[in-house]
């Protein structure tokens, strides 16, 4: 009986040991990955074109910026952290001041945005007199606290690669010069033609 009994207790002793000892997978955040975002080298892992490889990197700039602008608008503005994330969001400019950042801002807020989802996106170059300019047409669905759809918009967004100063390397940073820009009309004028 003593026998049976320490074999009975052996079995589900053991038995607790293989169902306590679980490892849970810990999952990033997005909280630990919106923090972690910076205007540093990302590259894609699959191979692409150059034009492509704009095109992602742009998408995912845009996205990193939508996304500290959302954490920013949800928290009080007054915070040590807030300032951390908002200096974060003036690094993805070239012209670092306020004003790239405050039409952004206004809308997020208007429209009272928990998140943002970077959809299609465009890249084109235009030439202006003597500039060429970059330029990434892009679609973003704004979301409430409940994850609902507050609306799809259409905006633009001007930006510039420039080349890295480490010698012996072609590597560029990104930079946005203008964000959600107003692009000129495609028209001629009307006139009288013979």
């Amino acid at each position: 009986m003593k026998n049976q009994n320490k074999i009975v207790f052996s079995l589900i002793t053991l038995l607790f040991l293989t169902f306590s000892c679980n490892k849970e997978n810990k999952q990033i955040s997005d909280l630990e990955i919106v923090r972690n975002n910076n205007n540093k080298k990302s590259y894609p892992v699959t191979k692409m074109d150059s034009a492509q490889a704009i095109a992602s990197i742009t998408k995912q700039k845009i996205q990193e910026l939508l996304d500290l602008s959302t954490l920013y608008t949800a928290g009080n503005r007054d915070t040590e952290i807030d300032s951390v994330i908002y200096g974060q969001m003036k690094r993805y400019f070239v012209d670092q001041n306020s004003n790239n950042l405050s039409a952004l801002l206004l809308q997020l807020d208007s429209l009272k945005v928990q998140s943002a989802k970077v959809g299609d996106i465009s890249v084109t170059k235009e030439i202006r007199g003597n500039d060429t300019l970059d330029l990434a047409k892009f679609h973003v669905d704004y979301f409430d606290f409940k994850n609902r759809l507050i609306g799809s918009y259409e905006k633009n967004a001007q930006y510039v690669l420039k080349q890295s100063p480490v010698q012996f390397q072609k590597e560029f940073k990104f930079y946005f010069v203008d964000f959600d820009s107003k692009l000129p009309k495609d028209s001629t004028s009307v006139g009288i033609t013979k």
